[in-house]
């Protein structure tokens, strides 16, 4: 009955999604490449070097002492806001998110604009909890927005006080939320080149930009960039054990009554004090910082035909790049939701496992095969655009999902009924039903763009900046003044992210 209603034109859409799919398989199937191409001795002698376990041993390091910090950080931030009544919770909340606004790299600009001396493990740590906890704050704040407090009732019925209502049933439920923002922050961590360059400290990011800016195309870059793919496949092969298969749903009738707050009394002083001192050194520094660099430069920074065709350029490149990741997202985004199956499930798989890949590999594989098999397209448009939809295709493809999914599929049924060709019926009907994800997708993508720098500094043509990148030059000469334009036009454009994702939040848990 149900393959009987599917659209007579999904085929196509899968031979697209297939196509697309292969794609985003390019840079596995470029560590799988080089590793053959340079034989079994060359890998042992660049992998199994001190070298290698040098930067595996701070890996392991700066994930096992971020990670714990932020998600206790960002629990008890959530419950403070969500769960008490604690004075403005909701400009708390919006203060929490912003934080995302300020590039990771741009924090560490502002903090050693204040303390020239941070530098080490202990720096990157602090750093990185300031600039990554809205990853887990999020979704721990819309979960506790969801859960139903007749559960917490029940147990406190019992004759638990309220440490142990939380110990025993409202922190399981926040299970897949923390897991989730968790491994967003790890992937992350893994990635991030700018915030660790700035305050030195060595990751395999950092070290494989050093080894392809001395080194074009060098076994070493490539033998490093494997090490940290099988890295990112430890790490979601860890959340996926971790996760398990317990079920966190509520079944059942009936509305969710409201939350009781719960009252402070003699500990509201200490309680303000903790998202007072979040907001001021995760915004507040980055803020002043800023300031007193722009104050330093006066008028004449702003005085500067580059600063404008940066911010021009980056606008070009985060609307292409945002327009063309939506484009070949739709396929699978319209596959997933109206015509799902095992082939489709796995070729979902692919486009969203790409996301998990740091920047740096991504475009290291497309170094290397432009230089040895498309000459022609090596740091040219198409390829730094084409970059840009690896990286940001698991950002399309939610947006999108999301809307279609809320597009009855009897609107193409009728529409195919009075004579329309099914890719016309998709258009006329949910296509334009889910514009406004589709909107939501470009801008999570541009945002993105935006505020990319490994890739563009490696793929972006001759004479391009953007503002990312331009920033970025000026740091390495340790021009903080002339810098400082670039890094608030940054955050001033990826302000709106962060709007929106407060609101999806909010929207989602029927707020």
């Amino acid at each position: 009955m149900g393959r009987a209603h599917r659209p007579a034109g999904h085929l196509g859409l899968i031979v697209i999604a297939g196509l697309v799919a292969l794609f985003s398989l390019v840079p596995l199937g470029f560590i799988a490449w080089v590793t053959v191409d340079v034989g079994w001795d060359t890998v042992r002698t660049l992998v199994f070097r001190g070298r290698v376990g040098d930067l595996l041993i701070n890996t392991v390091l700066l994930e096992t002492a971020t990670l714990p910090i932020t998600t206790a950080l960002s629990i008890a931030l959530a419950w403070l806001i969500e769960r008490t009544r604690l004075p403005a919770a909701g400009v708390w909340s919006w203060l929490m998110v912003t934080p995302l606004a300020v590039p990771a790299f741009v924090h560490s600009y502002a903090w050693i604009g204040i303390a020239p001396d941070m530098h080490g493990l202990w720096s990157a740590v602090f750093i990185s909890v300031l600039a990554y906890f809205p990853f887990i704050y999020l979704p721990i704040a819309a979960t506790l927005r969801r859960l139903d407090p007749a559960i917490e009732d029940a147990a406190a019925s019992l004759g638990l006080n309220p440490w142990r209502v939380f110990w025993r049933v409202v922190l399981p439920q926040l299970r897949p939320a923390i897991l989730g923002g968790a491994l967003l922050v790890a992937l992350h961590l893994l990635s991030e080149y700018g915030l660790f360059v700035m305050i030195r400290f060595d990751t395999f990011a950092t070290a494989i930009v050093d080894q392809f800016q001395s080194s074009y195309n060098s076994p070493a870059s490539n033998m490093l960039s494997g090490v940290l793919v099988l890295c990112c496949i430890l790490l979601l092969g860890l959340d996926g054990l971790l996760r398990g298969s317990e079920r966190y749903a509520r079944v059942g009738s009936g509305a969710i009554r409201p939350v009781q707050r719960h009252r402070l009394g003699v500990f509201m002083a200490p309680a303000l004090l903790l998202p007072l001192v979040v907001t001021v050194l995760a915004l507040g520094v980055p803020v002043f910082t800023l300031l007193r660099w722009l104050m330093i430069g006066g008028i004449k920074v702003w005085q500067n035909e580059i600063l404008g065709t940066a911010f021009g350029e980056t606008i070009v490149l985060a609307l292409a790049g945002g327009i063309l990741s939506m484009l070949v997202a739709a396929p699978m985004a319209w596959l997933s939701v109206r015509a799902p199956g095992r082939l489709q499930k796995l070729l979902e798989a692919c486009h969203y496992y790409v996301g998990s890949l740091p920047g740096v590999v991504v475009a290291l594989a497309l170094v290397t095969i432009t230089v040895r098999v498309a000459l022609p397209f090596y740091q040219t448009f198409a390829t730094l655009i084409a970059a840009y939809i690896l990286l940001f295709l698991p950002r399309a493809m939610v947006g999108l999902r999301a809307s279609i999914s809320q597009a009855p599929v009897e609107l193409e049924r009728a529409a195919m009924s009075l004579g329309k060709s099914p890719g016309r019926a998709v258009w006329l009907t949910t296509m334009r039903l889910a514009a406004p994800g589709a909107a939501a997708s470009i801008a999570l993508v541009a945002m993105g763009i935006t505020n990319e720098l490994t890739a563009t500094l490696m793929l972006a043509p001759n004479g391009v900046d953007t503002l990312a990148t331009k920033f970025w030059s000026l740091t390495s000469e340790i021009d903080y003044v002339a810098a400082a334009p670039y890094a608030l036009l940054m955050v001033v454009l990826s302000l709106p992210l962060t709007l929106l994702l407060q609101s999806q939040s909010k929207r989602t848990a029927g707020q």
